[in-house]
């Protein structure tokens, strides 16, 4: 079965926090993992109600914030305000079009090196960080 490891998380953290294991959860966490990346939870909530019309927004919108929670989904908010979903996993960083609003995804050990590198010279221990590069894609800048 597709996403079984994903649905198998998901049931020990809704047993190990007394929430009810449902049906609709269930689509709702397939539904985002194959969306892809960035996908607002207006975007899940499309596409569930294709497979699951009986699907209401506030159960979707509970259930991404309840996949955080549960470590499958990182919510993600750049300067356009809204909030996006990508599937929990290694650190990344985005490159951030204005004009289209695409998102781009990288990765840079020079920078990972240099905060490091930062942080351990004002003696400042990093829990979390977010790189945002705000700009022009190809595409735009082309057009």
């Amino acid at each position: 079965m597709a996403h079984e490891v994903e649905r198998r998380a998901l049931a020990e953290y809704l047993e190990k926090h007394s929430l009810k294991h449902t049906k609709q959860r269930d689509a709702i966490l397939d539904v985002f993992l194959e969306a892809g990346q960035h996908v607002t939870s207006d975007d899940v909530y499309q596409r569930v109600r294709e497979q699951h019309p009986g699907i209401g927004y506030t159960t979707v919108y509970r259930t991404m914030k309840l996949l955080c929670e549960a470590g499958l989904a990182q919510e993600q908010t750049f300067d356009d305000g809204i909030t996006r979903y990508e599937i929990e996993h290694e650190h990344h960083d985005h490159l951030v079009c204005t004009k289209c609003g695409k998102i781009i995804e990288f990765e840079c050990s020079m920078i990972e090196a240099a905060q490091n590198d930062i942080a351990r010279a004002y003696g400042f221990r990093v829990l979390r960080h977010r790189h945002e590069l705000y700009g022009h894609c190809e595409d735009c800048r082309e057009g």
